[in-house]
């Protein structure tokens, strides 16, 4: 009788905590969403931009200006337009469009597949080759192959990636001709699959059309690699300073005395336990690109968010500038709080 008490008291306590860890998780993203919500309103009303001249035009009569700006609610007390703009936002609804006159929901929802098939092909390029460079440089510290490793890894911070976009279509698109230009895919092809999920690769290879497949496939290929090399950077120098800290533990040693194999010690013991925190790394690296194509996709003229964002603040349109950022911005935070919770699910020792 007291075991089975004691029993159902412990698992009154166990639900009782993940209900408390759940609540916590909610309130985090709540709290976060409403600030990243409150700065971006608030960017977007101290830019020197004027959002009614976007409608009317700098030739507009006086009276025709300031019934514009009433109607938008400029006219308010700037917590009153926030406010407004919460309540609406919470909706999904962040206004209408200038450049295109769709809702900007609509416009967001058109254009964020491209980004995250453009950054999702980068995420994977970059994890799959820089995992083993990072562990190729941890069990050669301090050799050249340590050095070029160290090296590739500081190029890709530090080699602005607008710069090698361009250098990239001067040399494999103009001189070479091995990869096909701007753009998602050739008006050609465009034509020849109905769109379903919004990621090209995905449909056409779905419906069967491999020309326009193979079309699509020439044009991510550079825009992707480029992104794909800003990741392995990040990721192939948290993967090298992981594993060193990894084959310092004691369990390596213990692994080579017990006369394992080299490679079983590295690839099963040592990257295994570096795993856990690379989720992480990887997940982060993927907001990054989800967040930090902008240049990448004015330099190839490709049609997701970032190019999305950048025509409209040149041209005033300021209630997709705030949707789009907030929409960059709102994934941003949620595969950190996943990443979070990753790390939480595969390591033990941190609940």
């Amino acid at each position: 009788m007291a075991s089975s008490i004691a029993n159902g008291g412990g698992g009154h306590d166990a639900l009782r905590f993940y209900l408390t860890k759940t609540a916590q998780f909610f309130l985090v993203l709540a709290t976060t969403l409403l600030g990243l919500v409150a700065v971006t309103f608030i960017i977007g009303r101290v830019v020197p931009i004027d959002p009614v001249l976007a409608i009317v035009g700098d030739r507009a009569p006086a009276h025709v200006y300031e019934r514009a700006r009433q109607e938008l609610g400029l006219d308010l007390p700037l917590i009153q337009q926030f406010w407004i703009y919460l309540k609406k936002a919470v909706t999904g609804d962040f206004g209408n469009s200038v450049l295109t006159t769709n809702p900007v929901m609509t416009d967001i929802a058109n254009a964020f597949p491209a980004t995250f098939e453009l950054a999702t092909l980068g995420t994977i390029i970059g994890t799959i080759i820089g995992i083993p460079l990072g562990v190729l440089a941890a069990v050669k510290r301090g050799t050249l192959i340590d050095q070029v490793v160290r090296f590739l890894g500081l190029a890709g911070y530090s080699i602005p990636i607008f710069w090698l976009g361009l250098m990239g279509l001067l040399l494999f698109y103009a001189k070479l001709g091995w990869v096909a230009g701007p753009g998602r895919i050739d008006v050609t092809y465009s034509y020849l699959y109905t769109p379903i999920t919004g990621i090209v690769l995905i449909d056409t290879a779905m419906q069967g059309q491999w020309d326009a497949f193979w079309n699509a496939v020439s044009h991510i290929l550079l825009p992707a690699c480029l992104l794909g090399y800003f990741s392995l950077a990040y990721i192939s120098r948290m993967t090298r300073s992981f594993m060193l800290n990894e084959l310092a533990q004691e369990y390596v040693i213990a692994a080579r005395v017990k006369g394992l194999s080299e490679m079983r010690v590295i690839w099963r013991h040592a990257l295994r336990n570096a795993a856990v925190p690379l989720v992480t790394v990887i997940a982060l690296s993927y907001a990054n690109l989800l967040e930090g194509s902008v240049l990448t996709e004015t330099v190839f003229a490709w049609p997701g968010l970032g190019q999305y964002i950048t025509n409209s603040l040149q041209n005033a349109d300021m209630n997709a500038v705030l949707g789009g950022t907030l929409a960059i911005g709102t994934v941003f935070v949620l595969l950190n709080l996943v990443s979070d919770l990753l790390y939480r699910l595969l390591d033990p020792r941190t609940r």
